[in-house]
């Protein structure tokens, strides 16, 4: 009995590999075992930094509020602290935009907590 191999699912396999891996330099765009190897490990890169991302945008919001209650006399841990204890309960992403185009509304924002 002749060998059965599934050409066209193996077929398949491979183009959809290959084709992930367009735009890769070399070897990694056109043979197989080296492309799949570098689209495994993009895949791993393109997990991993998507929490990552989640940490950084965090940081650079901190770093903005720090900057604009800085201008207002006051450090970014006291005014979050302060603002805990006042009861004002406006995330950092939303407080950073407010600090960045809307600085109006943000110096509101500091001085409710610093009375």
């Amino acid at each position: 009995m002749p060998r059965s191999v599934n050409t066209v699912a193996s077929r398949q396999r491979r183009k959809k590999v290959l084709k992930q891996a367009k735009g890769y330099f070399g070897r990694r765009k056109n043979v197989f075992t080296v492309a799949k190897n570098a689209v495994e490990k993009g895949l791993q890169y393109s997990y991993r930094d998507r929490r990552k991302k989640k940490i950084a945008f965090r940081g650079l919001w901190i770093q903005r509020i720090n900057a604009a209650v800085r201008q207002h006399g006051m450090s970014y841990s006291e005014f979050i602290g302060a603002a805990g204890k006042k009861g004002i309960e406006i995330n950092r992403k939303v407080l950073a935009d407010l600090a960045m185009n809307h600085p109006k509304a943000f110096k509101a924002i500091v001085d409710k907590v610093k009375k």
